[in-house]
């Protein structure tokens, strides 16, 4: 039997759950930059500035960062459970694909929001 150490009370309904939502909300995501891309038509750096200036499309942009961490997290750790055995080596991938997530999602936010 899998010991549940590193699943913090997380049961298998949540999970399912928390990832079909996230990708609801990135195809929502998805479908807006399409829109934009489509109305648009020949996109420079002023359009894109504009658009993304927008405080609707910030917070739209944050929220969707938020999904993908919350999306891939549960994914990955899917399968490190399933495929990596030794627990030293499912915990060491798991702190490294932690940073980087993080990484990335503090990346999206300084880059939006400015620094």
């Amino acid at each position: 039997m899998v010991n549940n150490v590193s699943s913090f009370g997380r049961n298998g309904v949540h999970d399912f759950l928390l990832v079909r939502a996230t990708a609801i909300i990135l195809t929502l995501y998805t479908i807006y930059l399409c829109g934009f891309f489509l109305i648009s038509g020949d996109i420079g750096y002023m359009e894109w500035s504009n658009f993304f200036g927008g405080l609707f499309t910030k917070i739209f942009t944050m929220i969707a960062l938020f999904c993908i961490l919350i999306h891939a997290w549960i994914g990955l750790w899917q399968v490190l459970t399933d495929y990596i055995k030794p627990a030293l080596l499912r915990g060491s991938l798991q702190l490294v694909l932690i940073a980087v997530l993080l990484g990335y999602f503090f990346s999206g936010l300084f880059i939006l929001w400015g620094a």
